[in-house]
């Protein structure tokens, strides 16, 4: 069985976060979404938030939304996955990509396998969204509509409405 693991911040999820985890469900055995706990990181939403958005936006049985902590490869090791799923938006993403995917590589070598990083380009009705320029918009009372899944702009507006007052 292949398992990849799609690791990231996921704050909030993105409609482009979900084509990609799709796309991933349709080429991979079992696909686990890593939501990334970082406490040195100030993030909008909690980590269960976070996964309760995801899980909302994709109902399969082959997918899994956890949240991790630590070097992604040990957490990678624990759950015996092999690949690590990571999204190309533009040409910018790639140098940075590029690094963690040799850097993983390195620090995965003591993993059953080694570790292996698939890049998918982001739906082109996608590449422009990122996170953060969704969370920046919807700060502002921007429309954020379309960009993300509905619980998420739901969740969006609820925490700026209660921000502003």
């Amino acid at each position: 069985m292949t398992i990849a693991l799609y690791p990231g911040s996921f704050d909030p999820v993105t409609n482009g976060h979900i084509n990609l985890i799709e796309r991933g469900l349709q080429v991979f055995d079992k696909l686990i979404v890593a939501v990334a706990s970082n406490v040195r990181k100030k993030s909008l939403f909690t980590p269960q938030e976070r996964i309760e958005m995801i899980r909302d936006a994709v109902d399969s049985e082959h997918l899994e939304v956890r949240s991790f902590e630590g070097l992604l490869v040990d957490y990678a090791r624990e759950i015996d996955a092999r690949i690590i799923l990571r999204g190309l938006r533009a040409l910018s993403d790639f140098e940075f990509e590029f690094q963690l995917a040799h850097m993983n590589r390195r620090l995965g070598a003591k993993n059953p396998g080694g570790i292996e990083t698939v890049f998918m380009m982001t739906g082109e009705e996608h590449f422009y969204v990122s996170s953060s320029l969704v969370r920046e918009i919807a700060s502002f009372g921007g429309e954020v509509e379309g960009l993300v899944p509905e619980l998420a702009y739901e969740k969006l507006k609820h925490k700026f409405a209660t921000q502003d007052t």
